[in-house]
């Protein structure tokens, strides 16, 4: 499949240039002197890459890629730029540009690029969303929304209990994006003590503290171009999150025990089961960090939620672990599958995976039955349903009567007044209410 390429630039000779250098390297290109026709060339020629020009009279190049995300167009988009400033670079990236250039380019390295991109183009991107077993409205709609932010660089924040599947949701962002074939770092905040956080996300200089014998890149280094996952975000330091703050705003940040300024380079993607905003109310979560990270935020159901994928992930999980322990077991049997349908699932997925593996490893037949199941999962919690209308409207009942008793400092005259009822009509009710005379 060829990978076509729409050049927009003022200037008809720098047009026919780039036209004919990519042509030379197998890729199918075409120009637009006039940015206000991008869009409509957009839909009309579907190229697999824009090539934007800064500089242009009447509309510039943010302003096109401003319009080009507005229309929904999720293709990469390099920017290029006779002038550039580091400002129009951050503007340009956090409309999702994927590079930016000067000019003159450097056409070798262009070419690279866009060779990378065009195999990014022709892989299967099936293959992370397949990961996500789920026919959940709730759940398909997240997937919806997470392959449409993927190929912006904006801030995504992924909410949801533990064991929900938050990182798998990054993991599809960051494959659905044009960085899909470059690093993927994830950290764990809550998981590192918070004196060494910092270091290992910006990295420390020789010397920056008693242990630090060389200097060591952080983990925003190694994502350069690629994405970082930060996972319980919550937990973040409220100095690391300072930190953090700036990286957001400018893109920079300085090893620990340095002064250098770096520039971080990568996607932002971020996580926690945590209540972000009551750690704001409490004033242990900055509000300016949480509104740089939540340009796009994504919540995950937790299972409980979305009991119809049960079945779907045990199956899932059963044809795993039979793989990894050379086992063949067909199925669940009808007991337990029952007990997990009305199993309330506190741990989400990742209880059910553990539950699975754990049965796999133990169970000797062809069909996973009950003795193979912990003894808590045998004791069937039945699934919570709303009372019957006649018990909520009697509880509605008994609350009405006790509210109108005490407004009218239990004189019943007045209660039933209160209720619009005579006080024959209360005296009945009270009795049938068991409220004491």
């Amino acid at each position: 499949m060829g990978f076509s390429v729409l050049i927009v630039d003022d200037e008809l000779k720098v047009c026919c240039t780039l036209r004919d250098i990519l042509k030379r390297h197998g890729f199918d290109a075409l120009y637009c002197t006039d940015p206000l026709q991008v869009v409509p060339t957009l839909k009309s020629e579907s190229p697999d890459l824009l090539l934007v020009d800064v500089k242009m009279p009447g509309r510039d190049g943010i302003d096109v890629l401003r319009s080009v995300r507005a229309e929904g167009a999720d293709l990469p988009v390099i920017m290029i730029s006779g002038h550039a400033t580091v400002e129009s670079a951050v503007v340009a990236m956090k409309y999702g540009a994927v590079d930016f250039y000067t000019k003159p380019i450097d056409n070798s390295r262009l070419i690279s690029e866009i060779e990378r991109l065009a195999s990014i183009k022709n892989r299967p991107r099936s293959a992370a969303a397949a990961r996500i077993v789920t026919q959940n409205p709730a759940m398909l709609k997240v997937i919806e929304l997470a392959r449409k932010a993927a190929p912006t660089n904006a801030a995504v924040i992924i909410t949801g209990e533990s064991g929900t599947g938050k990182e798998l949701i990054a993991d599809l962002i960051h494959r659905y994006s044009a960085r899909g074939d470059r690093p993927f770092v994830k950290i764990n905040c809550a998981a590192i003590p918070e004196d060494l956080l910092e270091s290992e996300m910006f990295g420390h200089e020789r010397g920056a503290f008693t242990d630090a014998k060389f200097q060591k890149p952080g983990m925003f280094e190694l994502a350069r171009n690629g994405t970082i996952f930060l996972d319980e975000i919550g937990d973040m330091s409220p100095k690391t999150q300072a930190k953090m703050l700036r990286v957001l705003q400018d893109g920079s940040f300085t090893r620990v025990g340095g002064s250098r300024t770096l520039q971080a380079g990568c996607r932002i993607v971020t996580a926690t089961n945590r209540n972000l905003q009551g750690l704001i109310e409490k004033g242990v979560f900055r509000e300016d960090l949480y509104y740089r990270l939540s340009v796009v935020t994504l919540r995950l159901p937790p299972l409980r939620d979305r009991r119809e994928d049960i079945p779907l992930l045990s199956d899932h999980f059963l044809q795993e672990f039979n793989r990894t322990y050379g086992k063949s077991i067909q199925a669940l049997s009808a007991p337990v599958s029952d007990l997990f349908l009305r199993h309330d699932w506190p741990g989400n997925v990742r209880e059910l995976r553990n539950l699975i593996e754990r049965a796999v490893i133990f169970c000797e037949s062809d069909c996973i039955d009950v003795p193979a199941i912990p003894e808590q999962y045998q004791v069937i919690t039945e699934v919570r349903a709303e009372p019957p209308l006649d018990e909520r409207y009697q509880d509605r009942g008994r609350e009405l009567i006790l509210e109108a008793l005490q407004r009218s400092g239990g004189v019943k005259q007045k209660a039933a007044t209160l209720l619009k009822i005579d006080r024959k009509t209360l005296y009945r009710k009270m009795k049938r209410y068991h409220i004491g005379s």
